[in-house]
């Protein structure tokens, strides 16, 4: 039987996700990293980004803002703040919530306080986007 690792992903509003899978990416907050079976220890941020795991010859995509993950003995654990599959995903709110971002920026200077949340947003809404235009498969 092929090595595994077990992927745990846990949200403050629900458990998505605890299964065995083949490989995990993440967006780590000096890059994007791989786990696959037998990895070394190691715990990171999470930035706000796409996360994938592979399972039986299929890759799954999710939308993730920010939290915490640990590899320890072929467990992954994920604490996002928020995560979402790509069928969970409302384009058109997405949609919308880059437009206000994107009208905020235009109005804003870069050093006022409000311009680096209008930043983020958009880099949120953006991730969204992305995620949802994957095939959306779980």
């Amino acid at each position: 039987m092929a090595e595994k690792i077990r992927l745990r992903l846990v949200t403050p509003r629900r458990l998505l996700l605890d299964e065995e899978v083949d490989e995990v990416t993440g967006p780590g907050t000096l890059g994007e990293f791989g786990v696959l079976p037998k990895h070394i220890s190691f715990l990171t941020l999470l930035e706000v980004g796409e996360m994938s795991y592979k399972q039986g010859g299929e890759r799954h995509h999710l939308a993730i803002s920010g939290g915490y993950a640990e590899v320890l003995d072929d467990v992954m654990t994920v604490l996002a703040s928020a995560a979402e599959y790509a069928d969970e995903i409302d384009v058109e709110r997405a949609r919308n919530a880059r437009e206000r971002a994107e009208k905020k920026i235009a109005e804003l200077n870069r050093e006022e306080r409000e311009f680096a949340a209008a930043e983020a947003a958009l880099h949120r809404a953006l991730i969204r986007l992305q995620v949802a235009g994957r095939e959306a498969r779980r």
